[in-house]
């Protein structure tokens, strides 16, 4: 029985990043072979390794589905070709062997140059316009009719996700994710990532979930956005609701945040405060006559900070400033996302899963819950560089603040 085969070849520091032994688990898996041709292991840390392989399928069908699986891992095909595309022939609607990317650094081949992609992104499509030696990244839903999408794996080049060779600011969490790892330590860590941004300008971007509020915890962010640590916020209609129920009657969840004890009524406070900014019309308006005088939403809109608020079915209200239109909230969060240097997800597993599935693999990405499982998920889903932190999100927000401010006083 024949078989159908490519050649491909591995560069970099493939061993120690397991990119090379995860590449040829990946073609047994999907029931191919392979044949080593040449490989070359290098004697020190600083040196890069290379390994050259023919990757043997049944048939085309499983050879296609294991090229397209290594290059994730930064497989090149030897045969090098310019890239393929198919001309989008109706609005919303991809060709059949549509390529789909990775959040990783990924170039293409036009007319014998390879191209950096723009504005790279998980499950997306790359639109090339070859005149102008251009190639960038679209979702399924913005492809217009004429578009040429890229299909197929010939004349991709995808920049594997590897550790750092020298000291790793987050090399505390690049284990697997574990509650009883030293959090103090961990978020310490956080915190002088954080400054060493802001020193240099650059832009922090927080997820935030209702948690946040129900401990306690709002009062931090709020400090945190003062101090110009938090440059834009991502969440729902459930975080601005609470934060602006905790501002005006001080309860979240009709529970008073001094005592922890069930306010009486309390469990309307929700919708009377989202019914008090429907009222004045906006949040700017509401701080502007000094009905919301404190909070995150306060301290975020006052100011100017992106705050993205993505709405849903089960949502009250919802908020002035919730966005029900997902694909329009996907836009927006597009946009911030391009000049995010680092990105804190607390307690909110379906922003902080969207988030990901935006967020460039440059972006340190720092997911924190009390659920082992809402840290692991954003790894398992494609997103290489999220690191985890399961704590309480108060603990986190406390410690983070308090190192920060230490850090601060070292420096000083």
């Amino acid at each position: 029985m024949g078989t159908f085969h490519e050649v491909v070849e591995l560069s970099g520091h493939i061993i120690d990043s397991w990119s090379l032994p995860r590449a040829w688990d990946t073609i047994m898996d999907r029931g191919g072979n392979f044949t080593v041709q040449e490989i070359s292991i290098g004697k020190q840390k600083s040196e890069s390794s290379y390994a050259r392989f023919q990757v043997e399928a049944p048939d085309p069908e499983t050879l296609e589905l294991i090229i397209s699986e290594l290059q994730q891992f930064g497989a090149i095909l030897v045969d090098a070709h310019d890239t393929q595309t198919e001309m989008v022939t109706q609005d919303g609607v991809l060709p059949p062997n549509f390529y789909s990317t990775t959040n990783l650094p990924t170039q293409i081949r036009i007319g014998g140059k390879w191209v950096l992609v723009e504005n790279i992104e998980m499950d997306v499509v790359v639109v090339v316009e070859a005149e102008k030696q251009r190639a960038y990244c679209k979702p399924m839903h913005e492809v217009s009719k004429g578009d040429q999408v890229v299909v197929g794996h010939k004349g991709i080049r995808v920049q594997p996700y590897e550790r750092e060779r020298g000291h790793e600011t987050f090399a505390f969490m690049q284990s697997d994710v574990s509650s009883e790892r030293a959090k103090v330590l961990a978020i310490k860590n956080i915190a002088r990532q954080m400054h060493e941004i802001r020193e240099r300008g650059g832009k922090i971007l927080f997820v935030l979930g209702p948690a946040v509020i129900h401990t306690g915890a709002g009062r931090y962010v709020a400090e945190l956005i003062r101090r110009n640590y938090i440059h834009a916020i991502f969440g729902g209609n459930a975080i601005i609701t609470h934060d602006i129920e905790s501002a005006l009657f001080g309860t979240s969840l009709g529970v008073n945040l001094k005592t922890g004890e069930q306010v009486e009524g309390g469990h309307r406070n929700h919708l009377r405060a989202i019914n008090a900014m429907r009222g004045v019309g906006s949040l700017e308006k509401a701080i502007e006559i000094g009905l919301l005088r404190e909070g995150i939403t306060y301290e975020a809109v006052t100011r100017g900070l992106p705050l993205v608020l993505a709405g849903s079915i089960r949502d009250d209200g919802p908020m002035p400033g919730v966005i029900t239109d997902m694909p329009v909230a996907q836009h927006h969060m597009r946009e911030v996302v391009q000049d995010v240097d680092m990105t804190i997800m607390v307690a909110s597993m379906l922003h902080a899963i969207a988030t990901g599935n935006l967020l460039p693999a440059r972006v340190r990405t720092v997911v924190v819950d009390i659920n082992p499982a809402v840290v692991t998920k954003l790894a398992d889903r494609g997103t290489f560089q999220a690191a985890g932190l399961v704590t309480d999100a108060e603990l986190f927000l406390r410690e983070l603040l308090e190192s920060i401010n230490q850090l601060e006083k070292e420096l000083a």
